[in-house]
């Protein structure tokens, strides 16, 4: 509501319903050298008129006027965007007046015996306002910013899925197609042969193809969950187990009953959340002993993945590189959760996915529809 062009002129408005006070105000401005221009009103429609028609630096006031208060003007002016600072200027109105017109959100008080003041205050007052507003923007701008992050975050995690599962298919179809028949050409060729020598290069070379066969299905799984479809229990237990066999840590799921159909989002980030916490356990945490627990009462997902292991030191969870706990929380963001570290050095390091459900959507096994 106030023009912000550098090198012009305060403009104030001023409202009072005495002349003389008005005249005393204007020199008091002036002989403080102050470059203004000022309006006077002294009526509440007046007022609302000029707030309404004209922008200003800077309202002052008088608090008792006829028939209304500068409380009654001050709130004629919500309505506006963004309210010049507004300075009460009156005789002695009391204490408890004067602190609560400030609680309201006027900017400062002053008595009409200490006009000598009053120019240091309309600057300071308008400062602030002006400071007020820089920040405000300036908020909005990283709110914007910080949207448009997540959105980045979430298109970025959605490409990554859908690649994985382009390169999971075509493991699949190619790669896996391809060694499922020379499996059985090998076969074929083994039970034609009596060679013993011979014989011996077939097993061997069935043994190779079995074993490249195991690591592509481990490597589709890896990319594309496909025993998510058996619910998310199974997938978190189907991973824990085999974190164990390939690390040798124990590793102990508790899991509740299912209560909840949890929509695909939601299932695939607790996965990659559990998948990329044993990943870190595996390789920083020296630890012996992992517990995953599961569950989705009181309509919130929770897992939680607990290592005895060494603990994370806060220089290591605020290294710029972090990127694996920054990325799994705002995977969690992209589904409405968040992700909660806990962890003390020589005592292990707990990771909590936490995502409110809304069993509007999901549906609920409690209370089937």
């Amino acid at each position: 509501m106030y023009d912000e062009t550098p090198n012009s002129a305060i403009r104030i408005l001023h409202l009072e319903d005495s002349a003389v006070d008005h005249a005393l105000v204007q020199r008091a401005l002036g002989r403080s050298g102050l470059d203004f221009t000022i309006d006077h009103v002294e009526t509440l429609a007046d007022f609302q008129r000029a707030t309404s028609t004209t922008s200003y630096d800077a309202i002052v006031a008088d608090y008792r006027l006829r028939g209304f208060t500068a409380i009654d003007a001050w709130e004629s002016l919500k309505s506006h965007a963004s309210a010049p600072p507004f300075i009460l200027l009156s005789g002695a109105i009391g204490e408890s007046a004067a602190v609560a017109a400030i609680k309201l959100g006027m900017s400062d008080y002053l008595q009409k015996d200490d006009l000598g003041k009053l120019t240091p205050v309309v600057l300071r007052a308008i400062e602030l306002q002006q400071t007020r507003l820089a920040k405000d923007r300036a908020d909005a701008e990283l709110a914007i910013s910080e949207r448009r992050l997540a959105e980045f975050a979430e298109h970025l995690q959605a490409t990554i899925e859908q690649e994985r599962a382009s390169i999971a298919r075509e493991i699949h179809d190619d790669i896996g197609g391809s060694l499922a028949a020379a499996k059985l050409d090998l076969a074929w060729i083994g039970r034609h042969l009596s060679d013993p020598v011979t014989l011996g290069h077939v097993t061997a070379a069935t043994e190779m193809l079995q074993h490249a066969l195991g690591a592509s299905q481990r490597i589709m799984m890896n990319l594309r969950p496909a025993i998510l479809d058996q619910g998310l229990t199974a997938a978190v237990d189907w991973l824990a187990n085999g974190f164990e066999r390939r690390t040798g840590i124990r590793t102990v799921l508790r899991a509740g009953p299912p209560r909840h159909e949890l929509p695909k989002s939601v299932q695939l980030t607790a996965y990659r959340t559990a998948q990329e916490a044993l990943t870190n356990i595996a390789k920083h945490a020296r630890c012996d002993l992992v517990t995953i627990d599961l569950t989705d009462s009181g309509n919130v997902l929770t897992l939680e993945i607990s290592d005895n292991g060494q603990g994370i030191s806060t220089s290591e969870q605020g290294k710029p590189k972090a990127y694996g706990l920054k990325g799994l929380q705002e995977r969690a963001k992209s589904v409405g959760g968040w992700l909660d570290v806990s962890t003390r050095a020589g005592h292990g390091t707990s990771i909590i996915l936490s995502v409110p459900l809304d069993t509007g959507a999901s549906g609920s096994k409690e209370n089937p529809e």
